[in-house]
């Protein structure tokens, strides 16, 4: 995923790695735009896991904060896909490529 998130420097994207955000801590952030991407394993698909996860998005979000949630296998598996999904939900911050 940080590599991934990295191709969006160019563009002005400025992700980072474990950010503290209130109580929790942002798998990735950017914080000026007020994006958080999650990067969900296992854990994530239990009932515990998931309550803690909606009471995480809902403070974030009361915070301003867009939430982007991956899984693992998404990640893994479709990375074209998670590129994209990103890549469009960050568009609206993010620079226009020049053309060559």
């Amino acid at each position: 995923m940080w590599n991934m998130l990295r191709d969006f420097r160019t563009r002005g994207a400025r992700f980072r790695r474990e950010t503290p955000i209130g109580p929790y801590i942002a798998d990735f952030a950017w914080l000026s735009a007020r994006i958080v991407i999650e990067v969900d394993g296992d854990s994530h698909e239990t009932s515990e896991g998931r309550k803690h996860d909606s009471q995480r998005d809902r403070f974030l979000q009361a915070q301003g904060f867009t939430v982007l949630r991956f899984d693992n296998a998404q990640v893994i598996d479709g990375p074209d896909y998670v590129f994209l999904a990103i890549e469009h939900a960050i568009s609206p911050f993010l620079k226009v490529e020049p053309t060559q």
